[in-house]
């Protein structure tokens, strides 16, 4: 693999360590948001790797699905986890969502979102 795209694979597994910590240490709004980093930098591995214009600098996971054709091949299961992901990077960042996110991420919720992430990552990694 070249060096970019083994930089974001390493980052994506950082992310997914420090998942898993968080979960650990019941921080739960960590788990989701990390959940999202892992997905969005393994996305990029597979831009760097497949595509040759460059990576545009942003953090959809559904817009970077659309750009590198992952959407095309993903099962329904995956696209909408994808939807699951997607506002858990914005509302994290943001005091006025906190509130709603604290009451929606559980432990069991959590749990269950690292086991898919793990799943989607392992998926896109398969397919570098």
């Amino acid at each position: 693999m070249e060096n970019k795209v083994i930089y974001w694979v390493e980052l994506s597994d950082y992310d997914m360590d420090t998942a898993d910590a968080m979960l650990v240490t019941g921080r739960y709004l960590y788990v989701g948001f990390m959940c999202h980093q892992v997905i969005e930098k393994i996305l990029k591995a597979y831009w760097t790797a497949h595509l040759l214009e460059p990576q545009l600098k942003i953090h959809s996971l559904s817009r970077l699905a659309e750009k590198t054709e992952l959407d095309k091949i993903m099962s329904e299961e995956q696209l909408d986890f994808i939807d699951c992901l997607e506002p858990l990077n914005i509302e994290a960042r943001y005091p006025s969502y906190k509130e709603r996110l604290f009451r929606s991420l559980t432990k069991e919720y959590c749990v269950d979102l690292l086991k898919q992430t793990k799943d989607l990552q392992s998926w896109i990694k398969s397919r570098l």
